[in-house]
């Protein structure tokens, strides 16, 4: 049983030695390549950030617009984007009140 236990754990040691030194060498690799972290993992952006942008503004507006059609058939005031900045500021200031503990 002496043997066989030994045997275990030089295998394990063994395993845990080799991924300690892969992880090492891309480390090290990636610390001394020159260009950016991207080219290195050829991997870019499928959109910029601008077009991020004007799409999340682009949802907001549909999502508002949605929402005031739902309020027509209600008969209730349409939303404005002040308005709803408003709401957002209240609780935004709400919930730094309860965070203070106030």
């Amino acid at each position: 049983m002496g043997r066989a236990y030994a045997g275990t754990v030089l295998l394990l040691l063994g395993t845990v030695a080799v991924l300690l030194f892969v992880v090492g060498v891309l480390v090290v690799v990636g610390h001394l390549y020159p260009g950016e972290d991207a080219e290195l993992l050829d991997w870019f952006p499928t959109r910029s950030p601008a077009v991020e942008v004007q799409n999340e503004i682009d949802d907001v507006r549909q999502m508002l617009e949605a929402q005031n059609e739902m309020r027509r058939r209600r008969g209730a005031r349409e939303l404005t984007e002040a308005d709803i900045e408003a709401c957002v500021i209240e609780d935004e200031r709400w919930k730094l009140e309860l965070y203070r503990g106030g």
